[in-house]
């Protein structure tokens, strides 16, 4: 009888746990939210204080990953809605969208060819696996994005989603001061800027710096998100 109520109590253990996790990322992520929006710290953004926080937590109380995972994998599905409300104000901006199509259309190619093959470079450098080198190819694009190209170039997801995340944060740390040695004038350009290097996280920075940055922002993600996934195929040629 203690042979089969043993994983029973432990399965809602388990669950209880899970429950407990997704409860306290969301509270971390509010309470991180309001603090930035008080203090302006980038060290207070949801994106780098949450997962430092909860790093912490879950290796203290020894909390398995996939026990973590079995609720708030739930918010991973969010950024699929998420990305696709980036475009919403798209609409309003349409007559500066049409006057900058190419700007915009080779801001995105470049963004590419550089994201691509710097990372291909650099992981080629290092000597890395041929695993960290596909899931590398793909950083510089939103999660959503990133995990499809990442299945057709067979990639592991984990390390894709590690990577875009990381990227996004390195972006929107350190964009503001790219800026500040790269004088890009025009709004266009430096919210092209975020949206081609940082996806999402540099589209959220952009939007700070102005609604017309974050506008172009986000139609230079969604593209450069959509041409990537375009392109997985090829992809999975290239010698790694």
């Amino acid at each position: 009888m203690n042979t089969f109520i043993a994983p029973l109590f432990a399965d809602d253990a388990s669950r209880l746990i899970a429950a407990g996790c997704l409860i306290l990322t969301v509270v971390l992520y509010f309470a991180s939210k309001a603090l930035y929006a008080r203090f302006r710290s980038p060290w207070l953004t949801p994106l780098v204080a949450v997962p430092v926080v909860l790093g912490m937590i879950v290796l203290a109380l020894h909390i398995p990953y996939p026990v973590y995972f079995e609720d708030t994998r739930w918010l991973m599905w969010l950024l699929g809605p998420a990305t696709v409300a980036f475009a919403v104000p798209i609409y309003e901006y349409r007559e500066l969208l049409k006057r900058h199509w190419i700007s915009l259309a080779v801001g995105v190619t470049v963004g590419i060819v550089v994201a691509v093959g710097g990372s291909l470079a650099l992981a080629k450098l290092l000597h890395l696996s041929p695993d960290l080198q596909r899931s590398l190819m793909t950083r510089s694009v939103s999660t959503p994005f990133a995990l499809a190209v990442s299945d057709k170039i067979h990639a592991p997801r984990d390390l894709t989603a590690l990577f875009v995340i990381a990227t996004g944060v390195c972006g929107m740390l350190f964009g503001e001061l790219v800026l500040a040695f790269v004088p890009l004038r025009t709004r266009l350009a430096r919210g092209a800027l975020f949206g081609a290097a940082a996806h999402g996280v540099g589209t959220a920075k952009a939007r700070e710096l102005g609604n017309e940055e974050g506008v172009v922002a986000s139609l230079t993600m969604m593209i450069a998100g959509v041409v990537m996934v375009l392109l997985a195929p090829a992809l999975g040629f290239l010698p790694v």
